[in-house]
């Protein structure tokens, strides 16, 4: 007898599909396509030198230790890094309130774990990231969404009638979100965490390109700014040892280091922390110690600080390339974003564009991109907009590739065109 397994699963699974990118990124194994799809790091500037060294050390110096089980709550060292970088910003934080992931997308996974229960709604930006809607829709959680436009999530009379649909928390990308590319306001970002005060609603800050700033000045985590006004509640006004609140910052070695160590973090108040090293416990004991270990040697005394410098320098030259020729070869209205760092940038068409149809005939003409409509939560939005990633391809591969993809859509838009009838 054959097993029915399609009656075998559980009903979570009928809200999951697949991702559209990880689908797209497939398609980078055809010779000769120039991809913007992938979130990919560029690969060119992977520290492989200082990786073979730092592993070498490893093994002969800590063979056993790296090779064994280890805490669920992450390498101790790796930890201590962390927190001290948090210390910068006055914020008092410890080892005790950083729990290493494998990636911030477990991150994602385990927050919908400890969080969410079937029917909750969540507060997100619209567009958002979409492995955060992979991730706790597999929890049966709901969207409630506030648009985005060039200075982040929209504070105004649309976030407080979302607040007011009781949101178990709000998701925010601050930095050169994924996937708009846009960074929120100094402005924004006080009003956003004295909104949430107000309303009670936590914040889970998505930090994954905050290091990767090009352009402007840095502005403040949302975990300082909450932290500052929790102090100052407190009488604390003058003081710089701010405790943590209201927000669950996440973080990632991806775009600094290397995506493959698979290495991420979340930073939250010692209560918090404990329920979501339960919630890993039961999924993978521990990320890898082998990685931990070799990302802390790695980073450790400067160089990572050193190697962003390098990695900001390749990207603000692909970005500046990537907008100058969408205004050499894009039609007159086509519009897109402007990062001041990260990854991606946001193209919106004409309306008559569906991205679906365009993204099949640009990979005809070897070129992708994905098409922004996965992005809304809410659905059925979006049909004319597209994610394009500058980060891996080199200046040559994306003056070409936007010269391929700007010819696609010069001549989608002439078949578009309605025809005139003459009397």
């Amino acid at each position: 007898m054959t097993t029915p397994w399609n009656l075998r699963y559980a009903q979570r699974m009928r809200g999951i599909g697949s991702s559209i990118i990880r689908e797209l990124l497939k398609l980078t194994e055809k010779p000769g396509l120039i991809s913007f799809a992938g979130g990919l790091p560029a690969p060119d500037v992977f520290p492989i030198k200082q990786f073979e060294e730092a592993a070498a050390r490893i093994l002969k110096d800590n063979g056993p230790q790296a090779l064994q089980y280890s805490a669920t709550e992450g390498y101790l060292p790796l930890r201590t890094l962390i927190a001290e970088k948090m210390n910068r910003y006055g914020i008092h934080a410890t080892p005790n309130n950083i729990l290493i992931t494998t990636g911030a997308q477990q991150a994602l996974d385990i927050i919908g774990k400890v969080m969410i229960d079937p029917g909750d709604k969540i507060l997100t930006e619209s567009p958002t990231y979409l492995g955060a809607l992979q991730a706790w829709r597999t929890y049966q959680a709901e969207f409630v969404t506030v648009p985005v436009d060039a200075d982040g999530i929209c504070v105004d009379k649309r976030l407080e009638e979302a607040l007011r649909a009781g949101p178990k928390f709000m998701y925010i990308l601050p930095n050169f979100q994924n996937p708009a590319g846009v960074t929120l306001s100094m402005e924004r970002r006080q009003k956003l965490v004295q909104i949430a005060d107000h309303y009670g609603i936590p914040i889970v800050e998505d930090d994954p390109y905050g290091d990767l700033r090009f352009e402007g000045e840095h502005l403040p985590p949302l975990l300082v700014l909450d932290a500052q006004l929790q102090a100052n509640r407190r009488g604390n006004v003058n003081g710089n040892n701010f405790t943590l609140g209201d927000v669950m910052y996440l973080g990632t070695f991806s775009k600094t280091l290397a995506p493959g160590l698979r290495l991420g973090w979340i930073a939250a108040p010692e209560d918090v922390l404990k329920r979501c090293v339960m919630a890993k416990q039961g999924a993978d004991l521990h990320t890898s110690t082998f990685n931990q270990m070799l990302a802390y040697e790695v980073a450790k005394d400067g160089f990572i600080d050193e190697h962003k410098q390098v990695i900001r320098r390749v990207y603000k030259e692909r970005r500046d390339v990537m907008l100058t020729a969408m205004e050499e070869y894009f039609p007159a209205n086509t519009h897109w974003t402007h990062p001041q760092g990260g990854l991606f940038l946001w193209v919106t068409f004409p309306e008559e564009v569906d991205t679906a149809v365009l993204l099949k005939k640009a990979i005809d003409n070897d070129v992708a991109f994905v098409p922004g409509f996965a992005f809304f939560p809410e659905g059925n939005v979006g049909h004319n907009t597209g994610r394009f990633n500058f980060s891996n391809a080199t200046p040559e591969q994306i003056e070409l590739g936007i010269q391929r993809l700007g010819k696609v859509l010069h001549e989608e838009l002439a078949h578009l065109e309605p025809e005139v009838e003459y009397a």
